[in-house]
């Protein structure tokens, strides 16, 4: 995989004009690629630029023994024959990914097998007993170290349906109990604080299992075999709000981007961006997979407004808070984020890092316990520690190239390949576009 290029530093860019095919969802195609390995039969997933998340969970798959083949391409094909797993020779290392290793923690606990999940530093901080909790009162034995990762895991067949509360809305644990469910007696009952994304129902429905939302409460018959089924994963909708920002921020951009998953769980920062004035339209197109896909085009120019964000819009937001802070950042008023403490243990505390950052460019910001407030300021040459996170390094990336920043320096660029490889060639090569 190919390192990240930076100008250095970022500039204010003329104009961004063009269109753009973005890296296949992360979100879609860790489910996908797992999903596709339990079930009966062989498919084919259909990968863009795949970034190392996802790298990730191919070779947690393959240290499982799954048949995996990976075919280099555009797009790039993971061929995957489904089957029965063993213990794998190793600890299975998931990166920096926790859909990873909590997805996986979900689908292990339901084979007979012993399986230790590690991580990087940045993942072996952030809380696992959330997801441990409900699959051990699934009859599996799951430890972890004072409730971080590894995560060691001894799985068993049958296991036991239950009903669960989570104790945040996060699709991820969500995930991580469905996948559990289909190797249970009975209904498994999930409760969710608020809506999450449902990218897991919609797959696995999809590949035969049943598996329902209604509200806040997703049900899951197990045990059930899925059915392999052959998909190309649609564009990732947090890439695609990167350049929903930068086109809106920007006087001089008109940007459209094709085959992006439009899932109705993932446009929260559309419906964001259009209440604070942007020029946003979806243009939604066949399909016949389990999401639908389509067009987004954004055109800048106008002038952005405050909003006020709180807990009820954190969970649909929560990979696209950082680039939103830039958009608070160049509106005419005062905007806040309440409600947002989970930020403080992603990859990395992104309340701290967005705040120091948003200061650095120049902005009237203020950190809060969950959140932060922000205003425009005085533009300003800035160097961005990204603590390692991509989210970060790609929000100031865009600070920088709509002129909300003079210019920035990413301390580490590379990071950005964790979701978005080939993220500031996309950026070069519409900066140069011709009308």
């Amino acid at each position: 995989m190919t390192a990240a290029v930076e100008p250095h530093p970022i500039r204010p860019a003329a104009r961004l004009n063009g269109r753009l095919r973005l890296p296949s969802d992360k979100s879609i195609t860790h489910r996908a690629l797992l999903a596709n390995a339990l079930a009966d039969g062989t498919a084919e997933v259909r990968l863009n630029r795949p970034g190392l998340d996802v790298w990730s969970t191919i070779g947690c798959l393959r240290g499982l023994g799954a048949q995996l083949q990976v075919l280099d391409g555009e797009p790039m094909v993971a061929q995957i024959r489904g089957g029965e797993w063993r213990t794998p020779d190793e600890p299975l290392d998931c990166g920096n990914s926790g859909t990873t290793m909590r997805l996986l923690a979900g689908a292990l606990v339901g084979q007979p097998l012993f399986a230790i999940l590690v991580g990087d530093a940045s993942l072996s901080q952030r809380p696992m007993e959330r997801v441990a909790a409900p699959l051990r009162a699934m009859g599996a034995q799951v430890d972890t170290d004072d409730g971080h990762a590894p995560l060691r895991i001894s799985g068993r067949t049958p296991l036991t349906a239950l009903e669960h509360q989570l104790p945040v809305p996060s699709a991820q644990l969500l995930g991580a109990i469905a996948c559990a469910a289909l190797s249970a007696n009975g209904m498994t009952v999930i409760h969710s604080p608020a809506a999450v994304r449902d990218h897991t129902e919609r797959l696995l429905a999809w590949m035969g299992a049943e598996i329902a939302r209604d509200g806040l409460t997703t049900t899951v018959r197990g045990p059930t075999r899925l059915t392999a089924r052959s998909l190309e994963v649609p564009g990732d909708a947090s890439s695609a709000a990167a350049w929903l920002v930068a086109g809106a921020l920007h006087p001089d951009a008109e940007l459209r981007l094709e085959g992006v998953c439009l899932n109705p769980t993932r446009l929260a920062s559309v419906d964001v961006l259009r209440a604070m004035g942007a020029r946003i339209e979806l243009h939604e197109v066949a399909t016949d997979g389990p999401e639908p896909v389509g067009e987004i085009t954004v055109r800048g120019g106008g002038r952005l407004h405050a909003i006020q964000l709180g807990a009820d819009d954190v969970p649909g937001l929560i990979d696209e808070l950082p680039l939103l802070a830039v958009a608070m950042a160049a509106a005419d008023g005062t905007s806040e984020l309440r409600g947002a403490a989970e930020l403080r243990i992603k990859e990395s505390d992104r309340i701290a890092a967005v705040v120091a950052g948003l200061a650095a460019i120049g902005a009237n910001v203020e950190e809060l316990p969950d959140g932060w407030r922000v205003r425009r300021g005085e533009p300003r040459d800035a160097a961005i520690s990204t603590h390692g996170d991509h989210r970060v390094a790609i929000a100031f990336a865009l600070a920088a190239a709509t002129g909300v920043a003079a210019s920035v320096h990413l301390d580490d660029a590379d990071c950005v390949a964790v979701s978005y490889p080939g993220f500031f060639e996309d950026l070069a090569a519409l900066t140069r576009m011709d009308r």
